[in-house]
């Protein structure tokens, strides 16, 4: 298995050329991102009720005072494969690539996580792989159903303008992609996520899609 083998100068040449499609990609990236800035937005009227660390709260809670905010469903909860011990194995890869909450709060967003799992459960999760964890809530009411989580994982985002709180975005599927930055690290490779939807060179390894997540302590070492 091996690709075709180039001069110093006929690869850079190639990298160039590849460099002018990475860059149209980035340009169409940041015109999507300024559609999404333009989204019609939808007023939220509906009382919602959760149960977060520091007690009960409801959605305009969950901004802590902000006037952005971003939440991910996490499916962590009975029925859901792994539990008790561990959430979905998607969401747990998405949960492993938090950022560091303090650079969205800086620009004013809070980034918050909900599962139907009770506030003890997802302390002992947290705890046990010491997870830097945005604030993670349990859903008390019908907070997934209405905003197309109950069945599938997904990021809805809300803007505040004093206590009114409008819908301005969701994305669920391979819409979160971004988020979990194992998958653009592994784009850069050679191999790349080695899936079988990918389009790779004849011989080139692949499995089928996410066959081959694992929850951070199963991996199979090597």
């Amino acid at each position: 298995m091996k690709s075709t083998i180039v001069s110093a100068q006929d690869w850079e040449k190639a990298r160039q050329e590849l460099l002018v499609k990475e860059k149209e990609h980035t340009r169409l990236g940041d015109e999507l991102a300024a559609s999404r800035r333009r989204m019609p937005w939808l007023k939220v009227d509906k009382q919602y009720e959760f149960d977060g660390p520091d007690g009960k709260t409801d959605l305009l809670g969950l901004f802590q005072g902000r006037r952005q905010l971003i939440v991910y469903r996490a499916f962590f909860e009975p029925g859901v494969h792994g539990w008790p011990e561990q959430a979905c194995i998607g969401c747990s890869l998405t949960l492993d690539h938090a950022p560091n909450p303090v650079h969205l709060n800086g620009r004013d967003t809070t980034l918050a996580y909900v599962s139907k799992a009770p506030q003890q459960d997802i302390a002992r999760l947290t705890a046990k792989f010491d997870l830097r964890t945005p604030p993670w809530y349990t859903i008390l009411g019908d907070f997934d159903t209405d905003f197309g989580v109950g069945e599938w994982h997904g990021t809805n985002v809300f803007f505040r303008e004093g206590e009114q709180v409008y819908r301005t975005y969701f994305v669920d599927g391979r819409g979160d992609e971004p988020t979990v930055s194992l998958f653009r690290y592994l784009d850069l490779t050679v191999l790349g996520r080695q899936e079988d939807w990918e389009d790779s060179p004849e011989g080139w390894p692949q499995d089928p899609a996410s066959s081959w997540w694992h929850w951070r302590d199963e991996y199979p070492t090597s």
